[in-house]
């Protein structure tokens, strides 16, 4: 049961596994980059080396996530709780509306900072029903003259994800896709400003991925801070102060490893077969396992469950850590159990899960 080829099984909601073969290629790289006698961490950032480093890495996500290319690409800090702040500060002009989706925690919480420098409005909520599901939405749920409709794409503590993203018409789109960017193929040109934070399925923490495209850009509000400006990012190719050079250099390399694993119709792949690994545990339990997500709306990168009792539940945690699995409590906020299967996670990893699941079920039902 327990891992072979590795310490532990990490299923970490974020920071998360990053995949072994890219540590270990930063790790043989560490001290010496590219033969310049510095650490990638040493560089500096307007240097030609670093230079090709940051720009590598700009292409490699444009090809594979298909990025049109009436679209910018800029690598922020600040983390996707920043943006909550800067799309309103950008692109709320105050005679217009922001419409948000309601999908948990973290859809509040960039509510909650729009209200700072404009008018926002719940476009739907699944907040009655516990963040159980992802709400349906029309074109009769927003206005036609709202600044923009935001959505996050995967609701890590509820175990939430959208499967199809809804049509706005005019109404530009915003999707914070922090925790399921590149696990799967998505048509970009349904969002007009697409931000993540690296650390779930791009890298470490310490950088922020922001897609937009560029007649949106055009509409940004133009009295904003220096550094709160998406303009003065994209003028200066993201290099405007000094980038997280080696977050961006993971960011390259972890961008690398999904193209060997195939792209992302292939990483999309695997990661339902992972995820089903653990459903199936849990939906042939009768009853023992009880999902917290809705089954239409059940992520493939957070997988949300409860036990019959806290006692029950506190014993398999207990359990599970004994077994060398990581990152299995669920979040401070609702409790319980949670298993995130970012693109990293090995399908070792999931299978073993399952097979534990199924032994402390035949123990202790």
């Amino acid at each position: 049961m327990k891992p072979l080829n590795q310490n532990v099984y990490n299923f970490n909601a974020g920071p998360s596994a990053l995949p072994t073969a890219v540590l270990e290629n930063a790790q043989q790289e560490l001290t010496n980059f590219q033969s310049t006698g510095m650490s990638i961490m040493e560089l500096s950032h307007r240097s030609k080396t670093y230079e090709n480093v940051h720009n590598e890495a700009i292409t490699r996500l444009k090809k594979l996530f298909s990025i049109p290319e009436n679209y910018e690409v800029v690598f922020l800090q600040g983390g996707a709780s920043l943006q909550f702040a800067m799309i309103p500060m950008n692109f709320l002009p105050k005679d217009t509306k922001a419409g948000y989706i309601m999908t948990g925690s973290w859809s509040e919480k960039a509510f909650k900072e729009t209200t700072f420098f404009g008018e926002a409005y719940h476009v739907a909520s699944s907040k009655e029903d516990q963040y159980r599901y992802i709400p349906e939405i029309s074109a009769s749920s927003f206005h036609e003259n709202d600044a923009y409709i935001h959505l996050t794409s995967n609701n890590t503590i509820y175990g939430t994800q959208w499967k199809e993203f809804p049509e706005t018409g005019q109404v530009p789109l915003i999707g914070d896709m922090s925790s399921d960017i590149m696990s799967k193929p998505i048509d970009v040109s349904k969002f007009d400003l697409i931000y993540a934070g690296a650390q779930k399925n791009l890298g470490p923490s310490g950088v922020t991925v922001a897609i937009i495209k560029k007649e949106f850009i055009e509409k940004a509000n133009n009295d904003v801070p220096t550094m709160l400006d998406y303009q003065t990012h994209i003028k200066s190719n993201s290099l405007y102060n000094t980038p997280s050079t080696f977050g961006i250099y993971m960011l390259g390399e972890v961008l690398k490893w999904i193209e060997l694993q195939g792209g992302l119709n292939a990483v999309a792949a695997n990661n339902e077969e992972k995820a089903k690994l653990i459903y199936d545990a849990m939906d042939e339990s009768n009853g023992f396992y009880v999902g917290h997500a809705r089954k239409d709306s059940r992520s493939l990168m957070n997988i949300t469950f409860r036990l019959q009792n806290d006692e029950l539940e506190k014993k398999f945690l207990a359990e599970a850590v004994e077994e060398g699995f990581v990152g299995l409590n669920g979040h401070r906020s609702v409790g319980g159990c949670r298993a995130s299967t970012y693109n990293a996670v090995p399908q070792e990893a999931c299978l073993a899960l399952s097979e534990f699941m199924k032994q402390f079920q035949q123990k202790n039902g």
